[in-house]
């Protein structure tokens, strides 16, 4: 594979047949024509395969990497990273296949990066805002906050809203670096990637930018099963004890 444009989106999937909206998908393709859609099917066992090769098929600007087993976002997106040669590209963004952030919104935050060449991180802030359209569930909202604060205190050590919004992108070389090891955890990667930012970077605060989304919508068909959730202690313990 050769690159073909500066950006390059990696796009995890994992059984996604139900939640693609393949008329919508087809239009980011077309609209965003300088961009370069990385998808790594993780595993799945239904028929997201098939629709990914007729993406990659139809259009110039779609990539698929298939992987054998299901192995969880984090090791999906690691795997991209490395088997789809990021580092040819100028910036590397990834994003949840069913558009809860909408491509347009990537694409606004990777121009903020270029426009600031002092950063690295650019990230996504779901607040809602008089004017914006953030729709999150009132529970989702308010676990996030105590989560964020959590993070914030205890973890990161320095003010961060939202970790674990999607919608982030990133110098390619700073994702090359960050994603070189497996990560210790399966849904807390994005902490655990501010981490490593933070220990091989004296300078990160000057580097990483939070700016709050315009357009974000809460999708259903989440991955995350109920015991995964109450493991969510166990994995800042691990995060704690294995960064800290």
């Amino acid at each position: 594979m050769e690159k073909t444009n500066r950006i390059g989106i990696l796009i995890p999937c994992f059984n996604e047949v139900e939640r693609f909206k393949m008329l919508n998908w087809s239009k980011q393709f077309e609209t965003y024509r300088d961009v370069d859609f990385l998808f790594i099917n993780d595993g799945s066992s239904d028929q997201t395969q098939n629709v990914l090769d007729t993406f990659s098929k139809e259009f110039e600007n779609v990539f698929c990497l298939s992987l054998l087993k299901n192995s969880g976002k984090a090791e999906a997106i690691r795997q991209g990273i490395f088997q789809f040669n990021i580092i040819q590209y100028d910036y590397v963004a990834y994003l949840d296949a069913d558009l809860a952030t909408p491509v347009s919104e990537l694409i606004r935050i990777s121009q903020f990066l270029l426009q600031n060449g002092n950063l690295a991180l650019v990230m996504g802030a779901r607040i809602k805002l008089t004017g914006n359209q953030v729709r999150r569930s009132l529970l989702r909202h308010y676990f996030g906050r105590v989560f964020a604060t959590i993070m914030s205190q205890v973890i990161l050590k320095f003010p961060i809203y939202d970790t674990q919004c999607g919608a982030k992108v990133m110098r390619s070389d700073l994702a090359y670096r960050l994603f070189k090891d497996p990560f210790i955890t399966k849904w807390l990667f994005d902490v655990e990637l501010l981490l490593r930012f933070k220990r091989s970077d004296r300078e990160f605060e000057l580097k990483i930018k939070e700016i709050p989304l315009e357009i974000w919508e809460e999708k259903g068909g989440s991955k995350i099963r109920k015991r995964e959730f109450f493991q969510f202690p166990l994995q800042l313990l691990k995060i704690y004890f294995n960064y800290v």
